[in-house]
């Protein structure tokens, strides 16, 4: 199969050790592309970095994760604007509202949404955005900008029915994360994954967190890798009532479509 993960946070101290190891485990199990999340200013700039060194496998979006946001100052919106430029870049952000933690004021997170969904309208680049406990203010802010902003992603789609369909109305894509295979919190995605339309759905890792909790076989660490994306796209197809190959095939022609990737061997 042919799979691309859409979010994988590969620059993360984790993987410092072992990167280059993840990366062929990942080719080997069938992940043919990947983009690896920018969520800081360094954090893009190093996605930026990884990408450049495995041309045409690996991508980059650059942006600040809303944990961040009071990091967010003039500097940081010059960089990611000129980041928007760079030929590895393929989606501003990761941006949104984060409302569970809190780390950065919600105001704040609410004014920093803002200027990088600018910088998605004025790069024509999508956007890949993240949500959690702030749906209400993330879609009132999120289609203030809908019709000028070329695409838009929610990443690490954790909500409900409802939330879902408001994001589709606004004809956002919906990335799906190994929270599905979480019974403890992820079990009600199952019931309703189905009703992505196909051009609208694809999956993400979202490494080094989220590992699929229903492994088989369990493995001792508690890092997500790419690899076990292949877990996370059995159990959508399950629920999608696909086969594997299907939900592959299916997840990756949306994500070239979505992110501009060439297919894997065309020349750069």
């Amino acid at each position: 199969m042919n799979i691309i993960d859409i979010g994988a946070n590969l620059t993360h101290d984790s993987f410092d050790s072992d990167r280059d190891q993840v990366l062929q485990r990942a080719f080997d199990a069938g992940i043919v592309q990947i983009v690896v999340t920018g969520a800081s200013a360094q954090g893009s700039l190093d996605a930026v970095a990884l990408a450049e060194s495995h041309p045409g496998m690996l991508f980059a979006t650059a942006g600040v994760h809303p944990h961040r946001a009071s990091d967010y100052h003039a500097e940081t919106d010059a960089l990611l604007r000129d980041l928007a430029g760079h030929d590895a870049v393929v989606a501003t952000g990761e941006t949104g509202l984060d409302y569970f933690r809190d780390i950065s004021p919600r105001k704040v997170q609410r004014q920093v949404f803002e200027q990088q969904l600018q910088i998605g309208v004025d790069s024509e680049l999508p956007v890949f955005l993240h949500q959690r406990d702030g749906h209400a203010d993330f879609i009132a802010i999120l289609r203030e900008y809908r019709d000028r902003l070329k695409n838009a992603v929610v990443h690490c789609f954790t909500g409900t029915r409802e939330e879902m369909y408001e994001c589709l109305d606004l004809d956002c894509h919906i990335g799906i994360t190994g929270w599905i295979c979480d019974e403890r919190r992820g079990h009600h995605l199952k019931e309703f994954v189905g009703d992505i339309p196909a051009n609208r759905l694809m999956i993400e890792s979202d490494s080094p967190y989220l590992k699929p909790r229903s492994l088989r076989p369990r493995v001792k660490t508690h890092r997500n890798e790419p690899q076990w994306l292949t877990w996370t796209l059995g159990v959508i197809a399950a629920s999608r009532e696909e086969t594997p190959a299907e939900t592959a095939a299916i997840t990756a022609n949306t994500a070239r479509i979505f992110f501009g990737l060439p297919r894997p061997g065309d020349s750069q």
